[in-house]
């Protein structure tokens, strides 16, 4: 125990109490879930970076930041937030080796954001390793293993997170992981259950509300798909099957896009 100790004060992610403190009002703001709470903790996580440029989680929670605009549609610049999102992860990834929260969130932006699966998955599984009682490491791991068409693994990763964290900040991100893990394997009820779970607490979560929308038409109840993917369309009005790629992640099988695409053309959403 005590070397444990020892270990972690070694592991201090920064010397700067002012930059911890923006680091974790940062980390506060993005878990209000909101336009302006994301807006607030770029603004909060760029703060840190000024006060020590060599902050490894800054840059991945920034990182990780981004990652929530491109899943709600609200990326403004595309080409040009894709690119940051790039540099910060990257970043985050090259100044510390060793820290969990820097290599599991700038891990995910690679793999969600720049389109790296491989790379990303090798930092978050790097971060499993450092930290296998990291909860947020646990759940982008669960994400990147849908992408990868496991998703029995991935079920598996996310009920880790949410032992390890039961009342976490980002529960209802890990209840919508793994909701589109039961639809990648075919088990639409179960899905539902889950995406129903996250948006009783987040009824705009948009990720929540396409996977409720495409569960519920490939498993009959075009109804329910109808009005979820109404709903989604009132949040995101751009959103169309034909851009859909846009806010979905770096499927490795076609197959699951194909499905993806499936279920959300059945509830509604125009080409």
């Amino acid at each position: 125990m005590e070397q444990a100790e020892i270990d972690r004060v070694k592991r201090k992610p920064t010397e700067s109490l002012g930059a911890y403190d923006y680091f974790l009002r940062g980390r506060a703001a993005l878990h209000e879930g909101s336009v302006q709470g994301h807006k607030d903790a770029l603004r909060l996580f760029y703060r840190a970076i000024e006060l020590d440029p060599d902050f490894a989680s800054a840059y991945g929670m920034a990182a990780y930041s981004y990652c929530h605009r491109k899943t709600n549609g609200w990326m403004i610049d595309r080409d040009e937030e894709i690119a940051e999102t790039t540099r910060l992860a990257r970043r985050a990834v090259e100044l510390d080796k060793d820290d969990a929260v820097a290599l599991s969130c700038g891990g995910f932006a690679l793999a969600y954001v720049a389109g790296e699966l491989d790379a990303g998955v090798a930092f978050i599984d790097r971060a499993l390793l450092l930290n296998p009682n990291l909860a947020t490491a646990w759940i982008v791991s669960g994400w990147v293993r849908v992408w990868l068409g496991e998703p029995e693994v991935a079920i598996e990763h996310l009920a880790r997170a949410m032992r390890l964290s039961p009342l976490d900040p980002l529960i209802n991100r890990t209840r919508t992981t793994t909701a589109h893990a039961h639809f990648f394997a075919g088990r639409y009820d179960e899905a539902l259950s889950w995406a129903a779970m996250a948006l009783r607490e987040w009824p705009d979560y948009q990720t929540a509300l396409r996977i409720a929308a495409a569960s519920n038409a490939l498993a009959g109840r075009l109804e329910e798909a109808r009005n979820a993917r109404e709903r989604l369309q009132k949040l995101d009005p751009k959103l169309r099957i034909s851009n859909l790629e846009d806010e979905l992640g770096p499927y490795h099988r076609p197959q699951d896009i194909v499905r993806y695409v499936e279920g959300l053309r059945e509830a509604g959403l125009p080409h």
